[in-house]
Order: structure tokens, then sequence, then C-alpha cells
């Protein structure tokens, strides 16, 4: 599979069929050489910053899986995240460079909640500036992230990066956030499954807040399931957050489980020409 999918890849690691160190020396290779000017193309300026230490988890993780130990249902699978999640081992930019090096003290929960799931977090996605704007993804920090359909034109914003990486096979799934429109609209330029989460079901703590009551985080992914795996993960109460007081009493016991196969037989599918 060119594009594999979160439920692929944890196919192949059940079956043996590749490795955690594999999978990210691969999309890495893919970062390096169709996100950066080459060929006369611009790149696609979705990424700000690459893991510093990319193998070190990946060796990790492997050696756990043979020894029959995963952390959790992403265990070794790559994800990038947009650079206003807090990370303590990457800057936490929000596009600008006047935070170019800033570092946070703690792991943003969703953060926190990819890396116990056993996700490895290769890197940090372009955004607008801040999350400011929904129309566009540029940043004074990687500048304009463009789309790799057609990379003339936008992403949209303000998770626009996040977007253009997936789409541009640079990890299976990101993260992104939405105030009114900043995973929506991204997914849809990049023909992804976006999720806007219910404000309060997903923590925001750790996450540079653009309009509290408003904003959300979630995934980004090629298919609805794995939209479902992460929300999964990524669902619930945290103490560090208020909104999400109420999570627990609304979520199911599994988002994956409550899929069917049949949920769209018989709806009515528009489709736009124009």
């Amino acid at each position: 599979t060119a594009d594999p999918s979160i439920a692929d890849i944890l196919g192949w690691h059940e079956q043996g069929q590749t490795t955690s160190s594999a999978l990210v020396a691969a999309y890495l290779d893919r970062i390096e050489t169709y996100d950066k000017p080459h060929d006369g193309r611009p790149g696609l300026a979705s990424v700000i910053a690459v893991n510093p230490e990319p193998l070190a988890l990946p060796r990790t993780l492997d050696a756990e899986r043979a020894a029959g130990r995963l952390r959790g249902p992403l265990h070794g699978v790559p994800i990038l995240i947009k650079d206003n999640i807090g990370t303590v081992d990457m800057p936490t930019t929000n596009g600008s460079v006047a935070f170019a090096t800033y570092r946070t003290h703690q792991d943003a929960t969703v953060t926190r909640r990819l890396r116990e799931a056993g996700a490895i977090i290769i890197a940090k996605a372009n955004l607008s500036e801040f999350a400011w704007t929904s129309v566009n993804s540029e940043s004074s920090l990687r500048g304009q992230a463009r789309n790799p359909y057609d990379p003339s034109r936008t992403t949209t914003g303000s998770s626009g990066g996040s977007a253009s990486a997936v789409a541009a096979g640079f990890a299976p799934a990101s993260l992104g956030s939405d105030t009114s429109g900043s995973i929506r609209n991204p997914a849809n330029h990049q023909a992804l499954v976006g999720l806007r989460p219910t404000h309060g079901l997903v923590s925001l703590a750790g996450v540079t807040a653009q309009v509290s009551v408003m904003d959300t985080v979630g995934p980004m992914t090629r298919t609805v399931r794995d939209t479902a795996l992460l929300l999964d993960v990524l669902a619930g109460s945290d103490p560090r957050d208020a909104y999400t007081a109420d999570s627990d009493a609304h979520r199911p016991a599994s988002y994956v489980g409550a899929l069917r196969d049949d949920a769209l037989q018989g709806a009515p599918i528009g489709v736009v020409t124009n």
C-alpha cells in the first residue's frame, strides 16, 4: 500500500511484515524528499520540525513488541501533530519565529495519551501562525504550507500542514485543532477524514488557545476507522481541563466498536461538480 492507514500498519506489525524503525525511516525519507524545495518545485512546507531523535523510540518499541509487550492500541504507529500542541522533546512554536525555540515543561494531554498508546510523534506540522486564520496555513517560521494535489492551491487552515502531511504520505495520521473550521476545511481540501470533536470531549490542556470555549483537538486520517482509533485514545476527562469534566459520561465504550459497515445504506449522497 503506497499510503497505508493506521489499520494497515497495525496489521503489518501483527504479521511481522515491518518494524517501527523501518516505517519511521521511510516516512522521514519522504519528508526530506518532498517537504523541501526540489526539482524546481517549492516543496510542501507542511512540517516545521522533525523529531530530533527519530529512531530512538521506534527501536525501543520494536524490542518491546518482539518481547510480547505492547504499550497500547497505537504501538509503533508514526503520527504528526500540529505545532500548537505541546511537546517536551520538540519546540512548540505556533508557527511563529518569536517562539522558534520555546519548550513546554510538559506534554499536552493529547500528546501524552498518544505516547502512552504507543504512537511515535515524528514531526510537528505547519499551521497558520497562532492558528489565526482558516483561509491558509502560512507561518513566519516555515512559510506557506502547500497542497500536495496541486502546490499552487491552498491547504486552507489553520491545520493545513497537518492535512498536507497526511495527504502527501508523511504519516498515516495527524492531529489538528479547530476553532471555526481549522480541521474540517483542510481535511476537505486534502481529501481526508477530519473530525472536529464536540467541545470538551478531548482535552485542550497544553494546546495554545485561540478561543478556549470553542477550540477542539481532533484527528485527520485517510479512513473513518483510523479516526475512530485515534478518538478512542484521545477522548476522555482530564483534570487539567475543566471543560472535559463530563466527557467520560458522553463517550461510548469504543468508537471503533460503534462503527457499522452498513451505516450509509440507503443514505442519499450529493456530488458537488463545481
